[in-house]
């Protein structure tokens, strides 16, 4: 399953997905995002999963710089933590 967090609006779509069948909750993303977008919580089934905080899912774009402006700023970011390619943007 993959579990989409963002919006859309007139200038562009904001979308993270963090596709839960590949994420193991490690937690790699968490200490790594500069803007702190992340955490692990249980799942409906008690495992282990990257969220998106619930206090920045409607303002992503403000918070998060996208894959590619966090690639240029940082050595390491959310994707490259990511031991299991879980995590994408649509920015």
């Amino acid at each position: 399953m993959r579990a989409n967090y963002g919006y859309a609006d007139g200038s562009g779509e904001y979308y993270l997905t963090i596709d839960t069948e590949r994420c193991d909750g490690c937690g790699d993303c968490v200490p790594v995002c500069p803007a702190a977008v992340f955490a692990v919580e249980p799942d409906d089934y008690d495992e282990p999963k990257a969220v998106v905080r619930t206090e920045v899912r409607r303002r992503l774009a403000e918070v998060c710089p996208g894959r590619s402006a966090c690639e240029r700023r940082n050595a390491v970011m959310c994707h490259s933590a990511c031991p299991r390619q879980a995590i994408e943007h649509t920015w």
